[in-house]
């Protein structure tokens, strides 16, 4: 019950106060740190002197290495554990920094005002803060369609795949999820610098996004009235993308929007031939950026109210302690 209540005090903290600017520019944030490792890493192990076999023998270390140095500083609070409900405050606040509700919504929302004013210029500039595409020549849109499919992705990412693996595993799973999610983003590359070195990290990301990305795509078919439609999608259409997980929370909301996601696009210069995602749908534009905000939300209420449930019901029937 004291590791449920946790992480939904967490949330609750992340949803409604991220991470606010004066606490990065005084602290930075543990991401920041995670981030540094993975980048002297990089520097010290990728080289491209080396095989293919041994750039993905040192990827595999520098993941190991990653992981290790995050396990033993997540169980050093444990140290200090009563065994009350001080454990929960600590946790909370340890985990607060590692969820990314607040943030990706910010985002999201910086791409949705400037294409409401038909601002295209400055929507770019702020679509290419959350995809890795190139988005100076994305036309309104493409970038209302990047930001979409960021949120939905983001949302595994970002919020329900650091809950779940915290779930299983207390505060040192979620701080290993959000490693190896740092370690993907940053070295999961399928370029000539990372394809081997990246191996690793981006398999071993495509692994524990498995269970929660489709955990993901329900949860925001829980959150529209398109309930059977966004179902029926997610099993038609979550395997279709490049990705083996990004599919599935993007179908859920494309049918939830009654909006074609996905779809073919540019990726360093060569054109695609993805597949779309509920193809029935029409073009997303400015407005349906700001719809699918609007289910975000409804989804992370969904998430607070079953945690909230689960709490209250562990109380009552005096199952105590998880």
């Amino acid at each position: 019950m004291i590791l449920i209540s946790a992480f939904l005090a967490a949330l609750i903290i992340d949803r409604f106060i991220g991470w606010p600017a004066w606490l990065y520019q005084r602290l930075s944030h543990p991401v920041v740190a995670i981030g540094a490792l993975i980048s002297w890493l990089d520097k010290q192990l990728n080289n491209s002197s080396r095989s293919d076999f041994l750039r993905r023998l040192f990827g595999v270390l520098c993941v190991m290495i990653v992981c290790c140095i995050c396990l033993l500083v997540s169980l050093l609070p444990a140290l200090i554990y009563t065994g009350g409900i001080i454990d929960g405050v600590i946790i909370a606040i340890l985990a607060w920094p590692f969820l990314a509700a607040k943030s990706l919504k910010d985002h999201v929302a910086m791409v949705a005002m400037p294409l409401l004013d038909n601002d295209t210029d400055t929507a770019r500039q702020a679509v290419a803060m959350i995809v890795g595409r190139n988005a100076s020549t994305l036309d309104d849109t493409a970038i209302a369609r990047a930001s979409i499919e960021s949120l939905a992705e983001n949302t595994s990412d970002g919020v329900i795949a650091p809950l779940f693996w915290g779930m299983i595993f207390g505060l040192p799973g979620l701080i290993i999820y959000k490693a190896i999610n740092t370690m993907d983003s940053m070295i999961g590359y399928r370029n000539a610098q990372y394809k081997d070195f990246g191996w690793a990290a981006a398999r071993l990301d495509d692994v524990v996004n498995f269970i929660p990305a489709r955990l993901t795509a329900c949860l925001y078919a829980l959150s529209t009235k398109r309930f059977f439609t966004c179902l029926k999608t997610i099993f038609r259409d979550g395997a279709k993308h490049r990705s083996p997980n990004a599919g599935w929370p993007e179908s859920a909301m494309a049918a939830a929007l009654n909006r074609r996601l996905s779809g073919p696009r540019i990726y360093d210069g060569v054109k695609s031939n993805d597949a779309w995602l509920y193809s029935e749908g029409a073009d997303p534009d400015g407005q349906d950026v700001m719809k699918a905000i609007h289910l975000y939300d409804i989804l992370l209420n969904w998430v607070i109210f079953i945690a909230m449930v689960s709490v209250i019901s562990m109380l009552f029937y005096g199952y105590g302690r998880l």
